[in-house]
């Protein structure tokens, strides 16, 4: 678009984390705006999961980490050899949602990003129902090849949007955007001060 910038149409499928069977299809418009980030996006989605299905899945993984009486303190995940301890994937699945935040506001059409590693996870117990882990993450940067470590803090509550606040080194600011209103995305800003993360 002439003085505004570049428009993509993009159609793809999308697949369940954990089964890799496709979940999915979805049509996106991407703009990216000269000098603006993240990239302005409308999306529409076509889930081959039941709704219900879906909410079971939610219900079982949120179980899986309330249900614990110690909070749960991890490092490393994957290890050096690329594997995730079972006990740990509800950590990493969290850490994976939590951090396509920063990906998303991040990539520009010449730098993308994917999560590597979450170095350290932290479950914080909470007197309501909600759960909350803070993370440090490393994202790969491409096409750069650096690792960006990033301070990440989530909340989540089956039913309810997925709330994101980070801060990664390379840069000097809190951001508690949020993006999307459907549960398991971040939507919603997040009110614990700096010093609370």
């Amino acid at each position: 678009i002439p003085g505004v910038g570049h428009k993509y149409y993009l159609q793809f499928t999308t697949e369940d984390y954990r089964s890799r069977e496709n979940s999915g299809s979805c049509l996106a418009t991407v703009l990216f705006e000269k000098g603006n980030s993240p990239p302005a996006v409308t999306i529409n989605c076509v889930d081959t999961k039941d709704e219900k299905q879906i909410q079971e899945e939610d219900n079982k993984f949120y179980q899986k980490i309330k249900q614990q009486t110690k909070p749960i303190i991890a490092n490393d995940i994957p290890d050096s050899y690329g594997n995730i301890e079972p006990a740990f994937e509800p950590v990493w699945a969290l850490a994976v949602v939590g951090s396509s935040k920063i990906m998303w506001e991040k990539s520009t059409e010449n730098l993308s990003y994917s999560m590597a590693q979450v170095k350290s996870a932290k479950q914080w117990i909470r007197q309501d129902d909600f759960i909350e882990f803070d993370y440090t993450v490393l994202l790969h940067e491409i096409p750069t090849q650096e690792m960006i470590s990033c301070h990440l803090r989530v909340i989540w509550l089956p039913g309810h949007p997925l709330k994101v606040k980070y801060f990664c080194a390379s840069e000097n600011q809190w951001f508690e955007e949020t993006s999307g209103m459907e549960s398991g995305s971040a939507a919603g800003i997040l009110q614990e001060k700096e010093e609370n993360f």
